[in-house]
């Protein structure tokens, strides 16, 4: 995955995240929201549909959960990794922790992704870059620890029967034999084959 947004201009941009982070978040984050937190440029602008690829609004502008998790200070710029990471997936193939040495290969990729030329390619890789200097692009993303087995939970298994043998009782077991017998007149045949079985299986 790759966005194809950009900022036409990013002297703003690290203004606006630290906005998100001290104000309080709006019902819809539009351009009027923009303007009444002193960002009325066109420019900035922008800044509205970028915030969507990143997953910090829905489509109709409402602020998501990531939205509300980086306004903790705490926590931001881990926040803002995690969302690097998903919209611009593919640049962090390149490398895992992305430097400015790795500039000129990144805007080659949004070049041939986005099959866009160098100015527009140059654009995205400036505000790509801008993004993560805000961001911890390396911090682990917080899982929920899994519950930790019981003993009996370790010693069974959901759907598995117990064999028991009931105490007091013992264990019968029963084998049925079948023999077939051949077609003949001659009753010593049939007579040297139930002794045989006497012999070995009944005594």
């Amino acid at each position: 995955m790759l966005t194809k947004r950009y900022m036409p201009g990013v002297k703003n941009l690290s203004a606006i995240f630290e906005k998100i982070i001290s104000g309080t978040a709006p019902a819809k984050f539009t351009t009027s929201h923009l303007k009444n937190i002193g960002f009325p440029s066109s420019n900035d602008r922008a800044i509205i549909p970028l915030l969507k690829d990143l997953g910090f609004l829905s489509p109709d502008g409402t602020p998501t959960k990531r939205y509300h998790e980086y306004r903790n200070a705490a926590k931001s710029r881990a926040v803002l990794g995690e969302a690097l990471r998903e919209a611009y997936e593919d640049l962090f193939h390149v490398s895992a922790k992305p430097t400015k040495n790795d500039r000129a290969a990144i805007q080659g990729i949004f070049k041939s992704i986005h099959n866009v030329g160098d100015r527009l390619a140059e654009l995205q890789t400036m505000t790509f870059f801008a993004l993560l200097e805000k961001a911890d692009v390396s911090a682990e993303r917080e899982r929920k620890p899994e519950e930790p087995r019981t003993l009996e939970q370790g010693r069974e298994k959901p759907g598995k029967v117990k064999d028991e043998k009931p105490e007091g009782r013992s264990l019968h077991l029963r084998h049925n034999i079948e023999v077939h017998l051949p077609a003949t007149k001659d009753v010593e045949v049939y007579n040297a084959i139930f002794k045989a079985l006497r012999e070995n299986l009944l005594e």
